[in-house]
């Protein structure tokens, strides 16, 4: 089903599912026992315009709309979680931040190598103490002169240690904080007092890279600051509503490949002389799985056409998020039960699915969290 897809989309789609089949597919099992990072694979998709999608030609980007970007995002995710993990995290956050509140000078600067693909970016808001409450970090930066002085720690951040530009967020007003006095900045990679810290040894998305970010009396130029001071917060819950709905891409985009290794090996699995498909059981499994993933897709699709026309998707990107995040954790079960002893093993990629899927209702905002925000939205 196209969903009403236009050509161009259609295409793109089919671009991306080909790339992801012929490149990425016959590596991502030595990619994922080494927890290597897929550089090749990355600069690839740069040079596709896939670490761009969203953003206008002349910072070299792509120019596609979200709908294309979900399409995109779950091509790769039906092959990799992983490689569409670094994608989600480049555009959505790091350049999606530069870009929706950046100053020009700073998108000519920061933005047109990231979508280019000429730099991958990262983005830095989760702390050691504050996860699900963001307002709680306590990295600081303390305005001297004409720069700022960062100090803080962020942790479990996507591209951490394989980047080269980050967006931090910090206090510049711990009075005040989420009311004001949390602020973004945009920090180059080999900035004295900025590196990389401890890289993170996963369960899932193994080949995605994962690490801290570590800021001691680390100088940011004052014209590095991203938006205005205060105005971090505000931006930073922005820019996780249009990042919600990467997750809420991938969770489906690996729901559909563990369904579909599922289906396959159902059908070619003989016990009791018929194929496991035949019976009622697994009949009755596979109906509602495919009923829910076609259910994820359109309000995934609903999200990104909501966030094309720029209407506020708050709701509705926390709604996809959280279905789909939750349906790519049963899915990715059910996928490992009907393959039996063999979803068990690692010869078989179905395993792989089930430990990667657990990040999507982690990341950018728990499966709670998302209830949390719902619930807020029935109250206005």
């Amino acid at each position: 089903m196209d969903f009403n897809l236009s050509e161009d989309q259609q295409q793109i789609q089919s671009m991306v599912r080909d790339f992801a089949v012929n490149e990425i597919a016959p590596v991502i099992k030595e990619f994922d026992e080494k927890q290597e990072f897929p550089r090749d694979i990355v600069r690839q998709l740069g040079e596709l315009g896939m670490l761009g999608i969203l953003f206008p030609s002349e910072y070299g980007g792509a120019e596609l709309d979200y709908v294309s970007y979900v399409l995109i995002l779950e091509e790769l995710a039906r092959v990799d979680p992983s490689t569409c993990l670094t994608v989600a995290a480049h555009n959505s956050l790091c350049s999606n931040h530069i870009f929706t509140f950046g100053k020009e000078e700073q998108k000519k600067k920061y933005l047109t190598p990231l979508a280019s693909g000429e730099k991958l970016g990262a983005w830095a808001l989760t702390e050691p103490g504050s996860g699900s409450d963001a307002g709680g970090l306590t990295s600081t930066a303390v305005k001297k002169g004409d720069h700022y002085i960062l100090n803080g720690t962020k942790t479990f951040i996507t591209n951490s240690t394989v980047s080269e530009i980050a967006v931090v967020l910090a206090l510049t007003d711990k009075e005040k904080r989420t009311r004001g006095g949390i602020s973004s900045f945009i920090i180059d990679y080999g900035t004295p007092g900025f590196r990389p810290g401890k890289k993170e040894d996963k369960l899932g998305c193994r080949s995605s890279d994962t690490g801290e970010l570590i800021m001691e009396d680390c100088e940011v130029p004052a014209e590095n600051l991203l938006g205005n001071e205060g105005d971090g917060f505000k931006a930073a819950m922005a820019v996780l509503d249009g990042g919600r709905i990467s997750i809420a891409s991938m969770a489906l985009g690996l729901a559909q490949g563990a369904f579909d290794l599922a289906l396959d090996y159902a059908r070619k699995r003989e016990q009791f002389g018929r194929p496991i498909f035949n019976f009622q059981g697994n009949q009755w499994k596979f109906a509602e799985m495919a009923t829910e993933i076609q259910a994820a897709r359109l309000l995934t699709l609903q999200a990104a056409r909501l966030k094309d026309e720029n209407k506020r998707v708050t709701t509705v990107s926390a709604m996809a998020k959280l279905f789909a995040g939750d349906l790519a954790v049963k899915v990715a079960s059910e996928a490992v039960q009907v393959l039996g002893g063999y979803g068990f093993s690692k010869e078989y990629v179905v395993e792989k699915f089930f430990r990667d899927a657990r990040l999507v209702t982690i990341g950018e905002g728990t499966s709670e969290i998302q209830k949390l925000v719902i619930a807020r939205s029935l109250m206005d």
